[in-house]
């Protein structure tokens, strides 16, 4: 097991010490969540080691509706959930999002409805002390331990169920074992011995506690704090886990027999983007992109006097090669969905951007009305945009007014089915400075101190402690005279890059064919908002069509200018401005550029200064 919040990002570590240890499998259930499995599938595969997907469920004494206070440990149990095949993997996706779609109360739980309908291809543990069984038998409720696990056993099948033995050194786990051993026999369901891992070496347990202090907001010193006591929460070798369950040899033994029975297979690049739907009159999603790009010629090519009949048959053979290319790499409805949610905000009066990024190559993209600006013009490259020599997901961020971007949001929600619409995880971590400002307060040393230390840290973009430490010679010194700061340093070193804590995108959202669950598992942020629990670039090596929503603020403005313009000229429209206006490229030159997208640091006033800009 490996928890996400103890070392999402040393994934990498964990598949690495056991390969080192002579081991050809490895789990990954983390509480409730499944941030971390596709990370761990890539890191085990390439390390020739079977991964074994899993999620440590929060189950619901009763349903996962009622939200009564239930006291003390019996608010909800953890059962370990692990996918056999892939049908088990999309089982589990389910499971974990309904935790938070519908059983989230304290916790993301599920109930014994939800294991019901989604155990098809799913293996379980009983789980640790927080067990169901297990928290019964260390109540001294026995007959109560055995109907829980009946009541497991019935759920997933004969040869499905494992009744789960733990030994970190802690008193009630000898209690609950010999509980489990006399179940085992008088229900004949098969044990397991496994380990909690919390992080990979022994040597961690200070790193681990200090992180704990971090997450939970505690010092070191506080005697009232969550700790994982005994340090036996590392991955352990074979060796060490048999001489612990000496009395056990065939609990041990499955685990490796477990482990022969799982196989996900996961696909990257297969493409899942949303049929699109064309109007009455057209066959086809195909034909329907053809005569929007044929209406969009004419409009911005044809009827142009700034075109001849030449230029124009040139650039219309190469309108037609970039709609073959489009056709040919499977993205006309990736087009059609974009111009889809565009047109309807410009329909609906709100600003949409000129374009930006690769896009604007396109000329398909220009005839279509999803950019505004000319591609033959600027002379601007569509092989930017799309490439069949080196295909991937074709990529439009679109920007929109910040105030009514969200209304966009809902038509592509309404429109493609609740169910099918997302917006998407991030994840913020710690940094450098960071991390060690994290560690200083919860190692109760004095602010001004700590954070003399993390102002050593140069403000680079990327920059880590060990860059830092070969950049600034003072650091590097006072780290190697310093005991207090060697200290500090070492366990800031070992928790950097860590997840801190998770929020929502500002501007991905995902559209599927099918409901996003049968895909991916979903979590809630902060706000309610439902979002997916794979951040943007692992949904897109899944294939998925993400799309960027930006809210630019700019654009507000822009647009809220132009209303108090026409009120003194009408007949402005700000596509159609002069973007080489003598007045407006002197008053940029004069500095004073406030309000001016990109030209607001100092560094760009002093720039624009000397430059004196005479075109755009």
């Amino acid at each position: 097991e490996y928890s996400l919040l103890d070392g999402s990002n040393k994934i990498k570590e964990y598949v690495a010490r056991v390969k080192e240890l002579g081991m050809n499998s490895a789990a990954i259930t983390d509480h409730g969540v499944m941030y971390g499995v596709i990370d761990f599938y890539r890191a085990a595969k390439k390390a020739g080691i079977n991964p074994i997907l899993g999620c440590e469920v929060y189950v619901a004494p009763g349903s996962r509706f009622d939200r009564e206070v239930v006291k003390g440990e019996n608010r909800y149990y953890h059962l370990v959930l692990l996918a056999k095949n892939n049908e088990g993997y999309h089982n589990l996706c389910k499971i974990v999002t309904r935790g938070y779609t519908e059983g989230y109360y304290y916790k993301p739980r599920v109930d014994m409805e939800v294991l019901e309908k989604y155990h098809e291809g799913i293996i379980a543990l009983s789980a640790c002390l927080a067990g169901e069984v297990a928290t019964d038998l260390r109540q001294e409720q026995y007959e109560k331990a055995k109907e829980a696990a009946l009541r497991h056993l019935k759920i997933f099948g004969e040869g499905n169920y494992y009744l789960e033995m733990q030994d970190h050194g802690i008193p009630d786990q000898k209690t609950v074992n010999q509980g489990l051993l006399r179940i085992s026999q008088e229900l004949d369901i098969p044990l397991v011995c496994t380990n909690d891992i919390h992080y990979t070496y022994e040597t961690d347990v200070e790193a681990h506690d200090v992180l704990l202090c971090i997450q939970t907001g505690k010092k070191i010193t506080d005697e009232d704090r969550m700790r994982y006591e005994g340090g036996q929460f590392f991955v352990k070798s074979e060796e060490q886990m048999r001489s612990l369950f000496p009395y056990a040899k065939e609990a041990a033994d499955n685990t490796q027999k477990i482990a022969d029975r799982c196989h996900v297979t996961l696909e990257f690049g297969n493409y899942q983007i949303p049929k699109y739907a064309p109007p009455e009159g057209y066959d086809s999603a195909w034909t329907f992109l053809d005569a929007l790009c044929e209406k969009g010629f004419k409009e911005k090519y044809t009827d142009n006097p700034a075109y001849d009949e030449t230029q124009c048959a040139k650039i219309h053979d190469d309108m037609e090669y970039e709609l073959g290319i489009i056709q040919k790499m499977g993205f006309v409805e990736y087009i059609l969905i974009v111009w889809d949610y565009i047109n309807w905000a410009k329909t609906h009066d709100c600003w949409v951007g000129p374009g930006r990024g690769s896009g604007a190559g396109s000329r398909v993209c220009y005839c279509t009305g999803i950019t505004n600006i000319d591609p033959v013009k600027y002379n601007l490259l569509f092989e930017r945009f799309l490439n069949p020599e080196r295909v991937s997901m074709p990529d439009i961020d679109v920007d929109f007014c910040y105030e009514r971007r969200q209304e966009v949001i809902d038509y592509v929600t309404r429109k493609y089915g609740k169910d099918c619409v997302a917006q998407i995880v991030t994840f913020g971590t710690l940094a450098a400075r960071g991390v060690i400002r994290d560690v200083g307060r919860v190692m109760d040393l004095p602010y001004a101190y700590v954070d003399s230390i993390a102002k050593m840290i140069p403000q680079e973009l990327g920059i880590t402690i060990d860059k830092a430490l070969q950049m600034n010679p003072e650091l590097r010194k006072l780290y190697e005279s310093d005991e207090t700061v060697t200290h500090l340093i070492d366990m800031a070193k070992r928790l950097e890059g860590l997840p801190r804590h998770c929020s929502m995108h500002a501007a991905g959202v995902v559209i599927c064919q099918k409901p996003v669950e049968e895909y991916v598992p979903l979590s809630r942020a902060a706000d309610g908002t439902i979002t997916t629990q794979f951040i943007m670039t692992t949904l897109e090596e899944l294939g998925l069509l993400k799309m960027d929503f930006l809210g630019l603020r700019t654009l507000t403005v822009i647009q809220n200018a132009v209303q108090l313009a026409r009120k003194k000229q009408p007949d402005l429209q700000i596509d159609k401005i002069d973007y080489n206006d003598k007045a407006v490229l002197d008053y940029i030159g004069t500095g004073k550029t406030e309000g001016i997208f990109q030209l607001e640091s100092g560094g760009m006033k002093n720039f624009m200064k000397e430059l004196q800009p005479h075109s755009l």
